[in-house]
């Protein structure tokens, strides 16, 4: 009895110390409260006059509204980095000043003074009908400017119309398919499922003696017989031939193989992509197929014997019992003064055509062109269209004026020049109405570190355009970018030479540049390798870097043909293609300051141009000539340093790969 008395004071003596304990600790947990709510007051103050985490203890919150970033900007943020081990000391100093570059404000207008009245008098032997030009030019331009500015220009109304409905079926007659030029118009483009069917009948073969089409001797024809059918982009630049996004080539005779063949191909500023043929053989069954349906069919050939077996195989087959597979060899799809149908469709890979109910070849879609691109079907060459029909076409088209605004983001304005030296000025040729080509400039090279940290610089150099609502447009791209530098005369192409000159003029006088480099809005600039190679040459050199031609001649006749009056002399100097090319910032201010003296020569041909003035430069003072093919003129090559022609969706593809490979590749099918 005892025994169990005593346990049971020594239990409760144990619940009473237990007790004590926890007030213990309570006592302490509040005095260490009290003893630190000063030191959490005072830091949330500093926070607080700093600007940074107040929120979390005032009503701040509610008053600023909590802006979601886009799917394209929350896709390119990079993932948290986690937590260290040991705290890490953040600084009091705002995230903005950290690397801090003093900037000048941005005027959109060039400083390139252009005299008019000095040129009344005397001008430069072969070179005045340029000059004359480039005075008028500047002339026009100064007044369209200024009644720009005053506001005395306002769109024309059938420009204000922002909903665009089109039809899901078109029909044309022959007769009304020719009254239109041979072309039938798809206002909103192509999308899936769509397709254009044609009815028609090749004409009879005709003599041909274009020698570019023949290659015969004089007096010697060969028989011709064969139609184009395009998709074309007829929504294209002015002045410009619109992209082929298909060429479809069929070739009953006159093929340089002797046999009837159908050709495909893609066409972006007169720059072909790779042709496929189709020359009467099936495809490989290794070759890739286009949803699920090969490219090339099989027709009977010439030179086919139709013997799919030998009689070896063919015996031993009998004797085991093997049944033979039964096969029908169809003929060309296409004869001369035979009726056809054709259906071209629009799939999830890529083109398909059927002539007669029979599939005849497919067609991948290739990197830089959409189906919405496809606003027009044309057919010309030796046929007779009876119809021409289209259906399952989308109803709506994406307008250019939404799309501008829904491009018109503070992600891709530019920023402002740096208050001091640059290692490279980039001037950018562009025309008035390439908004596209600008906008794939700004989302792909543009967006390359050294451009974003002010190191390189880069501008749009653009004319103004012949339409009124065109230079508009121009106007409020300008201000809101920040990267567009207008120089006020009126574009033409014999005075394309003008704006580098204002390049010229810009990198050295504004962006005080080591390095400039001239460019077209269709080239894709590896910014890094570009300024790389500029620094390959030693300090205080003057350079001349590009793909440099060396004892080319003028061509006498032709499209870009050069008359003896505009070019005397039998050869060019040594030139670098004008897609891209780097100066020396000593020879751009002497290109500057000899056209302000109206000393500079003025040649119709920009990349010719700079050439006879870097000779004139070098004269004076040696230049290092440095000759790349890595400047690619006609596209893309492998390890490019730029590359031209490239379509915006072109641009685009090759950033995305170029930041996730780490390494140059191209975007060559078209």
């Amino acid at each position: 009895m005892k025994r169990s008395s005593k346990l049971d004071w020594f239990m409760s003596l144990r619940k009473k110390r237990s007790i004590q304990f926890l007030i213990g600790l309570g006592v302490l947990y509040l005095l260490m409260v009290v003893l630190e709510a000063p030191f959490v007051s005072k830091t949330v103050n500093q926070e607080d006059n700093d600007g940074s985490i107040s929120f979390f203890f005032t009503d701040n919150v509610s008053t600023k509204p909590y802006v979601l970033d886009s799917e394209e900007e929350l896709q390119e943020k990079k993932a948290p980095i986690r937590p260290l081990n040991v705290p890490q000391i953040v600084a009091k100093t705002p995230m903005n000043s950290r690397g801090f570059r003093k900037t000048r404000e941005f005027n959109s207008l060039s400083t390139l003074s252009f005299d008019v009245s000095s040129l009344n008098g005397e001008l430069n032997f072969g070179f005045g009908g340029i000059q004359k030009s480039a005075k008028e030019a500047f002339l026009v331009g100064k007044k369209v400017w200024e009644e720009i500015e005053l506001g005395k220009v306002n769109l024309p109304l059938e420009n204000r119309t922002t909903n665009e409905s089109c039809p899901n079926s078109i029909t044309l007659s022959g007769s009304v398919f020719r009254s239109k030029g041979s072309i039938i118009v798809l206002p909103c483009g192509m999308t899936l499922g769509s397709h254009v069917t044609l009815v028609g009948r090749p004409r009879e073969a005709h003599p041909e003696q274009d020698p570019k089409i023949s290659l015969l001797k004089s007096g010697q024809y060969l028989m011709v017989s064969q139609f184009m059918m395009e998709l074309q982009g007829l929504k294209t630049v002015d002045g410009e031939d619109p992209p082929r996004i298909l060429h479809f080539n069929p070739r009953l005779k006159g093929d340089w193989s002797g046999k009837p063949v159908i050709e495909q191909n893609t066409c972006y500023r007169m720059q072909w992509g790779s042709a496929h043929r189709c020359e009467g053989w099936r495809s490989r069954s290794d070759e890739e197929t286009v949803d699920g349906q090969v490219k090339c069919e099989k027709w009977i050939r010439d030179d086919d014997d139709h013997s799919e077996e030998s009689k070896s195989s063919w015996w031993l087959n009998r004797l085991i019992g093997r049944t033979k597979k039964v096969t029908f060899d169809w003929p060309y799809p296409f004869a001369e003064g035979k009726l056809f149908v054709l259906t071209l469709s629009a799939g999830l890979e890529g083109y398909h055509v059927n002539v007669d109910g029979r599939h005849i070849t497919s067609f991948p879609y290739r990197t830089g062109f959409a189906l919405e691109d496809a606003t027009g079907l044309s057919l010309n060459g030796d046929i007779d269209v009876n119809a021409v029909f289209a259906a399952s076409l989308p109803s709506t088209h994406p307008s250019f004026a939404p799309q501008r605004h829904l491009e018109m983001s503070n992600k891709w304005r530019a920023a402002l020049l740096p208050d001091g030296p640059i290692d490279m000025f980039i001037g950018v040729l562009s025309a008035g109405n390439h908004f596209a080509e600008r906008m794939a400039v700004r989302k792909s090279w543009m967006q390359h570190n050294l451009i974003k940290s002010s190191h390189v610089v880069a501008r749009f150099f653009v004319a103004l355009h012949a339409r009124k609502e065109v230079n508009i447009e121009l106007k409020k791209e300008a201000e809101f970018f920040g990267d567009i530098v207008i120089v006020p005369y009126m574009d033409n192409y014999d005075l394309v030479v003008l704006k580098t000159v204002a390049i010229c003029e810009y990198g050295v006088r504004t962006a005080s540049a080591k390095y400039i480099m001239k460019c077209d809005d269709d080239t894709f600039v590896r910014v890094d390798a570009v300024l790389n190679e500029a620094k390959k040459i030693g300090d205080g050199k003057s350079l001349y870097v590009g793909n440099i031609n060396y004892y080319h001649k003028p061509l006498r006749y032709g499209k870009w043909s050069v008359t003896y009056e505009e070019w005397p002399e039998e050869d060019y100097p040594p030139y670098a293609n004008g897609p891209g090319y780097i100066l020396s910032s000593d020879i751009a201010d002497f290109i500057a300051t000899e056209f302000e003296k109206h000393k500079l020569k003025l040649f119709k041909m920009e990349d010719v141009s700079m050439g006879m003035w870097v000779e004139q430069f070098n004269a004076t003072k040696p230049v290092e000539y440095v000759h790349s093919l890595k400047f690619c003129q006609f596209g893309c090559i492998e390890e490019y340093y730029t590359a031209h022609y490239q379509s915006p969706r072109q641009m685009l593809c090759m950033w995305n790969k170029l930041q996730l490979s780490g390494r140059p590749q191209c975007c060559n099918m078209r």
